[in-house]
């Protein structure tokens, strides 16, 4: 098997990984799954191209009887050393980006979110503004789908090609383009992607409480022009309320808006994904129509602890949850824009400004609101 692990910005280089996977039942009520790197995978593989091997890595599952598993992961990775961003590296070096920590926080966020998916007996307060079981199935899906294609976008991955962006305000930008023949799912034409990363001094349940919070969104979201948001529908998708997917209305004296949201939190990192969307198309999903030929581009937000706890902190009275140990914040922002409809046009550096003023900008906004400008 082949495997690209890599972070949520084009800051950390991806691992790749080949590797032979064995799978075995060890008895009546446990299985194992193991991973590990052999120097001959296959002919064509060129070995002073494979900068990560795994040793003998994976998981026990235990069935518990009662609907649950008790799961036991090992992490267990030789890399080659390489240059890491400063902002990374303690993340990185602490074995929290790539360790067995962050591949159960995985785990557990998408079992639940199964569970959430197939689930007939959905309380209405979990469920508000999509009446039947097939538009709320319709929904989740597709916001999946967007979550999964922005993740798919902003990594280091080497089917990208990043270019480094210096902008007059002084933030490091990274753009990459592509150009969409002919897949449904995302508009035609050339697309660019601009990511930023940066740290701030706000815990990170802060920072997505206020990112994720559609009374807040014209705080930082130049699109809203500082115009109301109402919320057209609430889906949960996990225990936690800030598993949700949401759908917003923004409105202002042209026209209304729609924006699909996607946020997830687990143990280790928490996005939050959204995009605009054709009115009349969501209101065909939510009524349960097929969603897979809509056209979705994801932009969208990830943040992560920073692995440091004594630092000084932006603490805001209204959110009682946030305390001064939690340490500060990762916060990658992204940004994608279809420049051009036709995909022969070529890419022009004004198109490039532009998705670079909106990363700018947005940054800037959620520095003024979180009152740490000089984060």
């Amino acid at each position: 098997m082949f495997a690209e692990l890599q972070m949520l910005t084009p800051l950390v280089p991806t691992r790749e990984v080949y590797f032979v996977r064995y799978c075995k039942q060890l008895s009546a009520e446990q299985w194992a799954i193991v991973d590990v790197s052999i120097d001959k995978v296959e002919e064509n593989i060129d070995a002073s191209l494979v900068k990560c091997r795994k040793r003998p890595s994976g998981c026990i599952i235990q069935d518990k009887t009662n609907g649950h598993c008790k799961v036991i992961w090992v992490e267990h990775l030789e890399c080659q050393k390489n240059t890491v961003h400063t902002l990374f590296r303690t993340i990185v070096r602490s074995g929290l980006a790539f360790g067995a920590r962050h591949w159960m926080a995985t785990l557990q966020h998408q079992c639940e979110r199964l569970v959430f998916f197939m689930a007939t007996n959905v309380p209405t307060k979990d469920s508000t503004g999509v009446a039947t079981l097939a538009g709320r199935k319709s929904i989740l899906k597709l916001a999946q789908r967007m979550t999964w294609s922005f993740c798919h976008s902003i990594g280091a991955s080497s089917y990208h090609t990043w270019n480094k962006v210096s902008t007059k305000t002084g933030e490091d930008i990274r753009v990459s383009s592509r150009k969409n023949l002919n897949d449904p799912g995302e508009p035609h034409g050339v697309i660019v992607c601009a990511v930023s990363s940066v740290w701030l001094p706000v815990s990170p349940t802060l920072l997505f409480d206020f990112l994720r919070d559609e009374s807040r969104r014209s705080e930082w979201d130049i699109m809203s022009n500082g115009g109301p948001v109402q919320s057209i529908a609430n889906l949960a998708k996990g225990k936690d309320r800030g598993n949700a997917v949401t759908i917003q209305a923004m409105k202002s004296k042209e026209n209304s808006m729609w924006v699909l949201q996607d946020s997830c939190t687990n143990a280790f990192e928490s996005m939050v994904v959204f995009a605009h969307v054709d009115v009349t198309g969501i209101q065909s999903v939510i009524t349960g129509c097929d969603s897979s030929n809509m056209a979705i581009l994801p932009s969208g937000f990830s943040i992560l602890p920073d692995g440091l706890e004594s630092r000084p902190l932006v603490i805001s009275s209204r959110h009682e949850k946030s305390n001064d140990t939690e340490g500060g914040s990762l916060l990658t922002v992204a940004f994608q824009i279809l420049t051009n409809s036709s995909p022969t046009a070529k890419l022009t550096m004004e198109s490039v400004e532009s998705v670079n003023t909106i990363v700018s900008c947005t940054l800037r906004n959620i520095k003024t609101s979180l009152q740490c400008e000089d984060g």
